[in-house]
């Protein structure tokens, strides 16, 4: 079930896991069959284990009850009938669930082992994904819940621990442990029971899931793989339900300009606040996703997400175990959230209606109204459907009576072509518009309503969206400009600002722009990025000031036009006390006007032990005495030829200044 974790190979590494505690089931043999050889994942309601069975000569995921919850009898049965349930799911996307059993206090499943790693630590590792990566994610993910659906169950915990990614590039579904029959979820009061991100507005509210619980969070994930980050955060759990209850999920282009328009209607589809606006299984979802694909241009699927750092939960972190934990979520109360996520005793939330976002419902749900450039409809559902069951290629339509399709081939047609295919097919084409598209060339067709594939009376009316290529914005002169006026700029023009870097420059102000890239006049699509060059003013040369008083070397780097500040603490040094002992940057570095040199002031030398060298030899001695940190002078005594000595200043055994000279003479007459 679960990999070989890299991502706890890091952490080893990393310090964050204590290797020295021994878990007890390491090294015993369950239900005398299975061998417990290492701990690989802990979550919230049991722990994976790597293990072998010893009977086929397998290795195997163990997947042990947490012994807390093993006491609660309702819940082991629970446990036990919906693995068993999921057993019987096969699907190659679908972690698969070879037996169950218990043993003493321990309740366990023994499932499919799965070497590599989860989409958490792909994300953990690279942020964000590009278009194409994250559809080829997707699209097996829903194949998989999409047989889930269509057999009868829900997931219920959709999250991308719970998606695993083999080495051999094989994506599978795993954790049903909150499987729930279709049409059996209940209503709970004051809790619930999953992972506060990626819970749909209906569970937090009245605690029910159905295919459209899986669907929301199906489209939560998918953000997170387009943006690197969460669409909703907080500080609390309760005020992350409280804001998926109240606030739409953004479009990811947002956080990631360029990111083209068909993926942010597939992720406006999916989490859709109404479960009725969604699409209504992970099959339905699965057609979208297709669809949006066939959409999208080589460019487009190959977008390079920007590389951001990020806290590991999107947000804020979380007090109280993290939000991507499942668990027992306390539902909150009032328009915010509160800190302490207080048990809400109704069935809603309550918002002030004030505060209570407004919204209006749209004559049909947004998925059904859902159009990108390619192939889509009933061709997309049904190859959905295929996928899902693991079926090939292979359809057949048959259409009788008083009804036609929509003919195929029309996108990238003139319109002159689509119009005789139209004809030829018995249809009329209906009004035609227009719009930007950088997908199909100008003048050629880019979307039709209804479309290729779909069912519509005889003499229908066909309506047909043309290119108007791709639209263009140019960037403006931003030279001079603070870099908030240039923001403001770039928005207006309809463009976004990209990577701000800071270079020296004698003649743009300290914090206005230099440069951009591309220049300006340079043609660009609407929502592109701009990078952007700030002024850090003229270059200034970083005068020497260690040994210096305090008072003077303030004078000299103000004289230079830099700011002073002081370190709190003092440091012992060969320089005098209430010298400066250090500067934050060298004598001879490169800085502007303006800014900050911190000076660390010398408390004194510090007293160091004086060794005694007589007796020794000149380099003996000379290497004691600078090992402990004196300078050294050495006298010769007469006759000169000796190279004993015989005093030193300081006597050994005394302390003298750190970095002071202790004088050395040979023996002599």
């Amino acid at each position: 079930m679960y990999r070989a974790t890299r991502a706890d190979e890091r952490a080893r590494r990393l310090g964050r896991v204590d290797t020295t505690l021994q878990d007890p089931l390491v090294g015993q043999v369950l239900d005398g069959r299975y061998r417990v050889d290492a701990r690989i994942a802990v979550g919230g309601m049991a722990t994976v284990y790597r293990a072998l069975d010893t009977r086929l000569d397998r290795v195997v995921a163990l997947k042990v009850m947490h012994p807390s919850l093993a006491t609660d009898v309702t819940f082991v049965e629970r446990f036990i009938r919906e693995a068993k349930s999921v057993a019987r799911l096969a699907h190659p996307n679908v972690v698969g669930v070879f037996d169950q059993g218990t043993d003493g206090g321990y309740v366990f499943l023994a499932m499919e082992y799965v070497p590599g790693c989860t989409l958490r630590d792909v994300l953990t590792e690279r942020v964000a994904l590009s278009p194409r990566a994250a559809l080829d994610v997707l699209e097996p993910v829903l194949a998989a819940l999409g047989a889930a659906h269509r057999a009868g169950f829900v997931h219920r915990d959709m999250k991308p621990e719970n998606v695993l990614i083999g080495d051999d590039g094989r994506v599978k579904v795993a954790d049903f442990g909150l499987v729930r029959a279709v049409g059996t979820a209940t209503a709970t009061t004051g809790s619930l029971l999953g992972t506060a991100s990626y819970l749909a507005p209906e569970q937090i509210e009245h605690g029910t899931a159905d295919t459209r619980t899986d669907v929301y969070a199906c489209g939560v994930v998918l953000y997170e793989m387009l943006t690197g980050a969460k669409p909703h955060t907080g500080d609390t759990p309760a005020q992350v339900l409280f804001r998926h209850i109240n606030t739409d999920v953004p479009a990811p282009s947002e956080a990631v300009p360029g990111l083209a328009d068909g993926l942010d209607r597939l992720v406006a589809a999916a989490t859709a606040r109404d479960a009725e606006a969604r699409p209504h299984d992970a099959v339905a979802l699965l057609a979208l996703a297709r669809e949006a694909r066939a959409g999208l241009t080589d460019d487009d699927l190959d977008l390079v997400p920007p590389r951001a750092t990020r806290t590991e939960d999107g947000g804020a972190p979380l007090t109280a175990g993290s939000e991507d934990a499942t668990s027992v979520i306390a539902r909150p109360v009032g328009p915010e959230a509160p800190a302490d996520g207080g048990v809400q005793r109704t069935s809603r939330f309550e918002v002030p209606p004030d505060t209570r976002p407004q919204s209006v419902s749209p004559p049909s749900p947004p998925w059904r109204r859902f159009a990108v450039p390619g192939q889509r409809g009933v061709l997309a559902a049904v190859a959905a459907v295929l996928l899902v069951l693991g079926l090939g290629a292979g359809v057949w339509y048959i259409n009788s009576g008083q009804f036609t399709q929509v003919p195929s081939g029309l996108l990238g047609k003139t319109q002159a072509d689509a119009e005789r295919r139209l004809s030829a097919a018995g249809l009329e084409v209906g009004t035609t518009s227009e719009e930007f598209s950088s997908a199909y060339e100008r003048g050629t067709i880019m979307a039709t309503d209804p479309a290729a594939g779909e069912r519509i009376r005889d003499h229908g009316e066909v309506k047909l969206v043309v290119s108007r290529g791709p639209q263009v914005v140019k960037v403006p002169e931003l030279k001079g400009k603070s870099l908030a006026a240039a923001k403001a700029e770039l928005r207006e023009a309809g463009l976004a600002a990209g990577v701000v870097t800071e270079e020296f420059s004698e003649d743009v102000e300290r914090g206005a722009v230099v440069s951009s890239d591309p220049r300006a006049g340079t043609e660009r699509r609407p929502d592109a990025a701009v990078a952007l060059v700030v002024s850090k003013g003229a270059p200034i040369e970083v005068p020497g000031v260690v040994g210096q008083s305090l008072d003077a070397a303030r004078g000299t780097l103000s004289e230079a036009g830099l700011t002073v500040e002081v370190a709190q603490e003092r440091t012992d040094s060969r320089h005098p006390a209430g010298s400066v002992a250090a500067q934050s940057l060298a004598e001879g570095d490169t800085a502007a006007r303006g800014d900050t040199i911190t000076l660390t002031v010398s408390s004194g030398p510090r007293m160091v032990r004086v060794p005694d060298v007589t007796g020794k030899s000149v380099d003996d001695a000379t290497r004691d005495l600078e090992a402990a940190g004196f300078e050294v002078e050495v006298r010769k005594g007469f006759p000169f030829l000796s190279d004993t000595v015989g005093s030193q200043s300081v006597a050994g055994g005394e302390s003298a200044p750190e970095g002071s000279t202790v004088t050395i003479k040979t023996k002599g007459l």
